[in-house]
């Protein structure tokens, strides 16, 4: 197996790592110190960064700006961000337009993903569902609606690609998304729903639609998340991403990607063990010539190689549609188990490791912990990646 990265994604490796370089992991006060979020925006300097870099563009097509590069490189940019907890919805934005680009109409994403490219445009996701328990897609309600005679009061034909004008046939969404990472700092929110055929489509609405409500909430590492509630959201067709399988490649893009977070900032965390154990002292010899910690951080090292392979593999497959003895469900799967376990692994050694220094709200490492709570709640429990699994094992007899 040949795990070489091509030319163009070492490229965007490097020029990621000269972006999130001067980015402070404690840049925003602690989640710990404040009773809110950390701020109320994302890190608009880094998003102009990451513009300039042409990292926003990296897996948008050639006819749109971009570099025509795959999910194994977003990921590698995504490795790189979380090493820096770069607060800014680079996952979020790229699944998106990736998504739209692939299955989206072809006018909108004219319209829409060259601007992504360029930083103008911020693009997130509902992923959570109404609880972060139940498939997101059943939280909200699509139906189809007929050509109206009028538009409602206050709204006019083609005020935005999103709005549904008197002469198209649109769609009506309701229902409620939990936990929408940055949606106040967003232009457009991917929403997936589901119709009267129990189909699962995804929605683009703008925060500002008729029919949108926004309420704070704020996620276990500080940031400013949202519920997003929608009430008799009226979109037209183009709006709308139909497709079969068009949400469920979205989704996979977005677990994938948190496990390349996961992959980065698990890493940063070892590397931080490994600079303080080797640097403490005991009995007057640095602590990491001790046995026990030695053995603890070559484990959590173990942890972070299965993750960094399961996810390439799961990366790989998604980016290739290469054929297996399992669907690419399988790897996904596989890469969220070694994911989720794996970050929590590595970060409860480290606040074991750093003693009384891991809860200090003036060292970096707390930060980290609260990320990484976020990221394996993000990913949920890997025993029901295990179930998951199970299923996709009894159904697809190998040998």
């Amino acid at each position: 197996m040949d795990f070489t990265f091509t030319e163009e994604q070492q490229a965007a490796t490097e020029a990621a790592r000269a972006v999130f370089s001067g980015v402070a992991p404690d840049g925003v006060p602690s989640p710990a110190l404040v009773p809110g979020a950390v701020a109320e925006d994302i890190d608009r300097p880094l998003w102009a960064g990451l513009a300039a870099g042409d990292l926003l563009s990296l897996t948008l097509s050639p006819e749109h700006g971009g570099a025509g590069l795959d999910l194994v490189a977003l990921c590698l940019v995504l490795r790189e961000s979380a090493r820096a907890l770069a607060r800014v919805p680079l996952l979020e934005t790229c699944a998106v337009a990736m998504a739209l680009q692939r299955y989206g109409d072809e006018g909108l994403a004219a319209e829409l993903l060259p601007r992504v490219g360029r930083g103008e445009l911020v693009l997130t996701v509902g992923a959570n569902g109404r609880s972060g328990h139940d498939p997101a897609e059943l939280a909200v309600t699509a139906r189809r609606e007929a050509p109206a005679t009028s538009n409602r009061p206050g709204e006019g034909p083609g005020d935005a690609p999103g709005d549904a004008d008197a002469d198209t046939a649109g769609w009506v969404l309701d229902g409620v998304q939990s936990g929408v990472p940055w949606a106040q700092a967003a232009d457009w929110i991917a929403v997936p729903a589901h119709t009267g055929e129990g189909r699962a489509v995804v929605a683009l609405i703008r925060p500002t639609h008729v029919g949108v409500t926004l309420a704070e909430q704020v996620s276990t590492s500080g940031e400013l998340f949202a519920e997003v509630r929608l009430d008799s959201v009226r979109i037209d067709s183009r709006a709308l991403i139909d497709t079969a399988g068009a949400w469920e490649w979205l989704r996979a893009l977005l677990t994938t990607g948190t496990c390349a977070l996961a992959l980065g900032l698990g890493e940063a965390v070892l590397a931080m063990t490994s600079e303080y154990t080797g640097k403490r002292e005991q009995f007057g010899f640095p602590v990491a010539t001790f046995q026990s910690v030695a053995v603890q951080a070559a484990d959590r090292y173990i942890d972070l190689r299965a993750m960094e392979v399961t996810l390439w593999q799961a990366a790989w497959r998604i980016s290739t549609g290469a054929d297996g003895a399992l669907p690419a469900e399988g790897d996904i799967a596989v890469a969220k188990i070694w994911a989720s376990d794996g970050v929590r692994r590595v970060v409860q050694t480290a606040q074991h490791l750093h003693g009384g220094f891991g809860a200090d709200t003036d060292y970096p490492l707390h930060r980290f912990h609260a990320w990484a709570k976020q990221i394996e709640l993000s990913l949920g429990p890997a025993a029901a990646h295990e179930e998951a699994l199970g299923d996709l094992l009894a159904a697809h007899l190998l040998g």
